[in-house]
C-alpha cells in the first residue's frame, strides 16, 4: 500500500485559488491511479477529481470542471489539486485517494490520507 499525506487546505476568499498538495510514500507510486475527494459533515464523500497512473487522462466532477485541475509528478511521489475560482460551497476536507485503476467511486480506492480542510468565504 501507499501511505497519503495532504497539504496545502487553508482559508481563501470566494474566487481565490489554493493549491492541495498530496505526497506519497511506499513502493510503486507511478501503478496508482490518484484522486481527490471532498467531504462536508454530515454529508457523504464526494468524487472530485482523478488521474490515471501516466497523468495522461484525466475526469472531474461536474461541479468542478473548468475550475480544478489535478496533475502528479512520477518522479516527486506527489499529486496536485489547483482549485481556482473558488466558491462557499467547495469548502470541506479535502482527501488524496489512491486506486488501482481510475476510477471515480470511493470503494476502488484502497490507501486515504487524512484530509486538510478547505474553507472558503463569502
Amino acid at each position: 500500500q501507499v501511505q497519503l499525506v495532504e497539504s496545502g487546505g487553508g482559508l481563501v476568499q470566494a474566487g481565490g485559488s489554493l493549491r492541495l498538495s498530496c505526497a506519497a510514500s511506499g513502493r510503486s507510486f507511478s501503478s496508482y491511479a490518484m484522486g481527490w475527494f471532498r467531504q462536508v459533515p454530515g454529508k457523504e464523500r464526494e468524487f472530485v477529481a482523478v488521474i490515471s497512473r501516466s497523468g495522461i487522462n484525466t475526469n472531474y466532477a461536474d461541479s468542478v470542471k473548468g475550475r480544478f485541475t489535478i496533475s502528479r509528478d512520477n518522479v516527486k511521489n506527489m499529486v496536485y489539486l489547483q482549485m481556482n475560482s473558488l466558491r462557499p460551497e467547495d469548502t470541506a476536507v479535502y482527501y488524496c485517494a489512491a486506486a488501482n485503476s481510475r476510477s471515480m467511486f470511493e470503494a476502488d480506492f484502497s490507501s486515504w490520507g487524512q484530509g486538510t480542510q478547505v474553507t472558503v468565504s463569502s
